[in-house]
């Protein structure tokens, strides 16, 4: 049987045709004899490659070898290779086109050939005719019935977003080369200890079928365009969605030229933007979260309580998402560049996190008891410490942070190592005391002991104003942080809602 898109002829205008014929997965022993009888046939003959091993059997014909070194990409190349039989069909009765395997299994030349305008419009007929493609021995050597099983069937070139999403099993075609096996390696995970079947050369006198750690997947062999892998079961489905924000990262760099001049350097800025355009989207929904929810102690009790609309929530949900996949591209992007440079890829950061998750949280994956927030915070402190080699627990908090930032992570970290910090009536008196020194000018009232974190009111020890004022915003910190409150957060808040009333004035 064959497979003929019709044509309309009249008269004695000629049949321009092209043949499109496999040559099997191996040697020539596995051709059809109706191949081989076009081929003999036939004004002029075409092979999209000589890298294959029944190729040497038709020395005389010409291949489209060249287009490979000529063209930009594959999709070039393909699209190149139609255009040329196209021309040919126009300057022959019969043209035959020979492509590896069977024309109907992973061969882009054909479905583009059948698209092209003067197949469609019926100018030129193509038939396409069968052939033993390397599915049916790779099935065989497997002993794999694929209907029962349910394979699908992927190339190795697009595996990341061709099997997002699959449990298994898969055979994956075309593993030409140590890059592609990692890159497939990189994209999915198997269950610890799996093994994966190789098939090498199927149908040839070197032909292996071997069984290969998927650790070692990409260091164990040698692969050629002859190479295909079985995975039976993948662990859990690839993100589709992370895996295609992955692909743009890298074709950005490859196509846009600003992108391609980028570097860690020169993104840190938006970095911080993004992080900042963050932030407001939090303040932005944590102000519709307190409308709409007045009593959940949030601090926004009888404040526009059920005036939100549906329309508002929606847009302070859709700000946040979209601020998220920004600075969330930001991770992807360094990624990239660090990945270019060999030095990391972007499974090594999510590898590296969710590892140092793990061991953080033993209360979870350990032996260890942690009943409270604040044992978990103490065993976390101690973990970092000791992963780290660091002699204290400040050691990485960045000094650049904001200074409002800065006090409530040191004061964070103290508590989590048992400093006593003043508590609230404390606080109070030693704000009202501070503002009074601050106010009067005086410096060292009731004694000058310093803000050593000990309990009690202690008056600002300081001599100049910065000192003082210095002394009075750490103890509002400590407020803050003690009422569960983010002092950014809310000064941030503040200043918002002055500037809307200074905007209303002028």
């Amino acid at each position: 049987m064959t497979d003929a898109i019709p044509v309309a002829t009249s008269g004695s205008a000629p049949i321009r045709r092209i043949d499109v014929v496999g040559l099997g997965p191996a040697g020539p022993e596995l051709i059809t004899a109706e191949t081989q009888k076009l081929i003999n046939g036939a004004d002029t003959v075409y092979l999209r490659t000589t890298r294959h091993p029944a190729a040497a059997a038709f020395p005389d014909a010409t291949s489209f070898d060249d287009r490979y070194e000529s063209e930009f990409t594959f999709d070039d190349v393909y699209r190149a290779i139609v255009a040329d039989l196209v021309a040919a069909a126009h300057r022959s009765e019969t043209v035959v086109y020979a492509v590896p395997g069977s024309p109907v299994v992973a061969e882009r030349t054909v479905s583009l050939l059948r698209e092209d305008a003067a197949v469609v419009s019926g100018e030129v007929t193509v038939v396409v005719h069968p052939a033993l493609s390397f599915l049916d021995v790779a099935f065989t050597r497997l002993g794999v019935d694929p209907v029962t099983t349910g394979v699908r069937i992927v190339d190795a070139e697009s595996f990341a977003s061709s099997a997002a999403g699959e449990r298994g099993p898969l055979l994956v075609a075309q593993c030409w080369s140590r890059a592609i096996l990692s890159e497939i390696k990189l994209s999915a995970e198997l269950p610890s200890g799996a093994l994966v079947t190789v098939l090498y050369h199927l149908g040839l006198d070197d032909e292996q079928v071997i069984e290969v750690a998927w650790d070692e997947l990409d260091r164990t062999f040698d692969p050629d365009h002859l190479t295909s892998l079985w995975i039976p079961t993948l662990a859990a489905p690839v993100a589709s969605e992370l895996v295609r924000l992955d692909e743009l990262a890298h074709t950005l760099r490859e196509r846009c030229p600003w992108d391609r001049e980028q570097t860690h350097g020169s993104l840190a800025r938006h970095l911080l933007e993004e992080s900042y355009e963050v932030l407001e989207a939090i303040d932005d929904l944590a102000t519709v979260d307190r409308m709409l929810n007045p009593d959940d102690g949030g601090g926004g009790a009888g404040v526009g309580a059920g005036v939100v609309s549906a329309e508002t929530e929606e847009r302070a949900v859709a700000h946040l998402e979209e601020e998220l996949g920004d600075l969330l591209f930001q991770v992807y992007f360094h990624s990239t560049l660090a990945a270019e440079s060999g030095r990391f890829t972007l499974a090594d950061v999510a590898r590296g996190v969710h590892d140092k998750l793990v061991a953080r949280h033993p209360h979870v994956f350990g032996g260890v008891n942690a009943a409270t927030a604040d044992q978990v915070a103490a065993n976390w402190e101690t973990s970092k410490k000791a992963e780290k080699n660091r002699k204290s627990v400040t050691e990485g908090i960045p000094a650049a942070l904001p200074a409002l930032a800065l006090a409530t992570k040191l004061q964070r970290k103290g508590v989590a190592v048992g400093m006593k910090l003043p508590g609230l009536d404390d606080e109070a008196s030693h704000l009202a005391i501070g503002m009074t020194v601050v106010a009067s000018g005086a410096a060292g009232m009731a004694g000058a002991a310093g803000r050593t974190g000990l309990s009690g009111p202690v008056p600002p020890s300081g001599t100049t104003d910065d000192d003082k004022i210095g002394d009075l915003l750490f103890s509002l910190v400590n407020v803050a942080r003690a009422l569960g409150v983010d002092p950014e957060s809310a000064l941030r808040a503040k200043a918002a809602a002055f500037r809307t009333s200074v905007e209303a004035l002028g």
